[in-house]
């Protein structure tokens, strides 16, 4: 199993940023894909999933009305733009696989390794 993220880096508050994950080698025929987030100190936190069908979408309070979760339509690649972007994002970005779009880490069952998000002020 493979969960690669990619589009992290360095962006200025104010900011968009678009962040990928493709998934392969998975032993189901369906599957979620979620987002996660982690600052130091920070335990790991939610920011948003979207199901196999990407009819269900959920977002972490703080992402409502910012960003937007999709799914290509081979559906192991998911994106997530995040709009106006502070410095309060900052975190590494980790994508996660499970087989229903939850919002508790324990409910995935692959991560990818992640992708560091600075957002400067």
């Amino acid at each position: 199993v493979q969960v690669v993220e990619s589009g992290g880096g360095l962006v200025q508050a104010g900011d968009s940023l678009i962040l990928s994950c493709e998934a392969s080698g998975l032993p189901w025929s369906t599957f979620a894909m979620g987002w996660f987030r982690q600052s130091p100190g920070k335990e790991r936190e939610f920011v948003a999933a979207v199901s196999w069908s990407g009819n269900s979408k959920e977002y972490a309070d703080s992402m409502k009305g910012r960003s937007t979760i999709s799914r290509d339509k081979n559906k192991d690649i998911t994106s997530l733009q995040i709009n106006n972007v502070t410095p309060e994002d900052t975190a590494v970005y980790f994508c996660a696989i499970g087989r229903q779009s939850k919002t508790r880490a324990s409910h995935y069952n692959y991560w990818g390794r992640g992708t560091q998000v600075t957002v400067s002020s």
